[in-house]
């Protein structure tokens, strides 16, 4: 059975602690060559809208465009603000539609498993409200202040955001829907 004195026990600490700063010192020196990156060494890059694409599920239709994806995550912005206008997540948004709340129905297009919100579109063109994926979940969670993704969100009409919501409502509802 091993003996250990407290000289050997010494070494083997001030060999751990070296390992750890020769690791601080490799995230010191990949920042370095990182210069014209801004983002932070834990943080995902922000995709292009293309790539973005790649990501969607295949019954995520009819899918905004990049322009009408960027005025829904300004309304949503917008909305945001008025915290009883902008209803977000698959339990809120599923509740207020089957009570007979009106407005702009955003989907995320790369929601996995698809199933548990694929029933939704279906309901929104029973009720006639206009509805319309967009490609990324954690776009829809910043456009509302929030670090966190969101599956839906549910966009009503407000006179502090109105001129903005009636375009947006009007390029949704030119959008045709699948069959």
């Amino acid at each position: 059975m091993p003996c250990f004195w407290p000289f050997e026990i010494l070494r083997i600490n001030v060999k751990m602690t070296k390992i750890k700063k020769e690791k601080r010192d490799l995230d010191d020196n990949d920042a370095d060559t990182t210069a014209g990156d801004t983002s932070l060494p834990g943080e995902m890059k922000e995709l292009p809208y293309d790539e973005k694409l790649n990501y969607v599920s295949a019954i995520a239709k009819p899918m905004a465009s990049r322009k009408l994806a960027k005025k829904l995550y300004k309304l949503i912005k917008k909305a945001s603000k008025h915290k009883t206008f902008l209803r977000q997540g698959l339990k809120d948004v599923q509740g207020r539609i089957r009570k007979g709340e009106t407005g702009i129905v955003i989907f995320a297009g790369d929601v996995s498993p698809v199933e548990i919100m694929c029933h939704l579109p279906g309901v929104c063109e029973e009720k006639n409200i206009p509805y319309i994926y967009t490609p990324s979940r954690q776009d829809l969670g910043i456009a509302m202040g929030v670090k966190r993704g969101s599956l839906m969100v549910l966009v009503r009409k407000n006179e502090d955001y109105k001129d903005a919501y009636d375009d947006c409502y009007e390029e949704v509802k030119a959008v045709p829907l699948p069959i």
